[in-house]
């Protein structure tokens, strides 16, 4: 079927390239000699990836559906509704990874300016220390202390 998904992979590969001044075939070589070299490359090439993968599942299901729907009648069987299901999924899916990769390319997006870009930035960057949480019983001295009512235990 085709209604305008091959644009998909296509306009994002066009800002890709547009980006990073460079094919997407050489920035995925780039990437792959020197991963750490660009993090914001490696993450684009990464999700780029994952998004190819998502518009071939989604042209499998199509492809599918198709074949289904050529065999079966006029009203639709249960087969045929779970394929278009399946179609609906894998759109989408696609469409997900797809503003995943527009939002990383978008040096203006939500939450890349701010607070919220510079605890990031932090994050990327390995500042963060430990974890965020203590994983470690707190420190406790060997004697308990008196206890503050002022009435004491026996021993």
């Amino acid at each position: 079927m085709l209604d305008g998904v091959d644009d998909v992979m296509g306009v994002i590969t066009e800002h890709i390239e547009a980006r990073f001044d460079m094919n997407l075939a050489e920035l995925q070589k780039a990437v792959t000699a020197a991963p750490q070299a660009n993090r914001e490359a490696t993450e684009i090439v990464r999700w780029h990836g994952m998004l190819a993968e998502s518009q071939k599942a989604l042209e499998r299901t199509e492809d599918e559906l198709v074949a289904v729907l050529e065999t079966q009648p006029i009203e639709l069987g249960d087969r045929a509704m779970a394929m278009a299901h399946r179609v609906n999924m894998a759109v989408t899916a696609r469409n997900g990874r797809a503003m995943v990769v527009q939002w990383l390319l978008d040096p203006t997006a939500y939450g890349k300016q701010g607070l919220a870009a510079e605890r990031l930035a932090r994050l990327s960057r390995g500042a963060r220390q430990g974890p965020a949480v203590q994983t470690s019983a707190p420190f406790r001295p060997a004697t308990a202390p008196e206890p503050a009512s002022g009435r004491r235990f026996l021993r």
